[in-house]
């Protein structure tokens, strides 16, 4: 089945999509902040079939996702590490397993719950804030055109802006 291809579109969102939004991707990325680096391990943790697994881990390796890396105990064998780019989505792992625990737990309890390290304390929701910290909805927030910006992008800013915000004032 042919999958829409979004990096075309002028929307970090559609191209983050376009690399990230087939969900056995972020499930690999999942596995490999719980310490998962070989294939068997993927594999069996995640009951997938070998040869989408497969597909995928080249898909990730291609993407600067992941890296493949010489395991030194097994002679030709490989495991697989995040990059900085794929280490980068560890919070948007954390935003979704919130949410997740927030709106679809059984009888409400999280099978897991994150704390820091060091000091044992649960960690903060992830959210969207001000520079001051206080918490921000979509509607607390104003779209303005970024230097990457085209015509069209600067047409469904100022729509946005005008449906969620009720004023038509435009960014310089």
């Amino acid at each position: 089945m042919y999958r829409k291809r979004f990096n075309g579109m002028n929307c970090s969102i559609a191209r983050a999509l376009d690399e990230v939004g087939e969900w056995w991707t972020l499930l690999i990325v999942r596995e490999c902040t719980q310490g998962s680096s070989r294939f068997d391990e993927f594999q069996s943790g995640l009951g997938i079939a070998r040869n989408i697994l497969a597909t995928r881990l080249e898909r990730l390796i291609e993407l600067d996702i992941l890296e493949r890396f010489p395991i030194a105990e097994r002679a030709n064998t490989f495991g697989y590490r995040l990059t900085s780019k794929g280490a980068d989505l560890y919070p948007v792992l954390v935003s979704l397993m919130q949410w997740g625990d927030k709106w679809l737990a059984t009888n409400g309890k999280p099978p897991i719950e994150l704390v820091e390290h060091a000091s044992g304390r649960p960690v903060e929701v992830v959210e969207v804030r001000t520079t001051s910290g206080q918490p921000l909805m979509y509607q607390d927030v104003r779209f303005a055109a970024g230097p990457g910006a085209t015509k069209t992008t600067r047409a469904v800013i100022e729509n946005r802006n005008d449906r969620v915000l009720g004023d038509q004032t435009e960014e310089a």
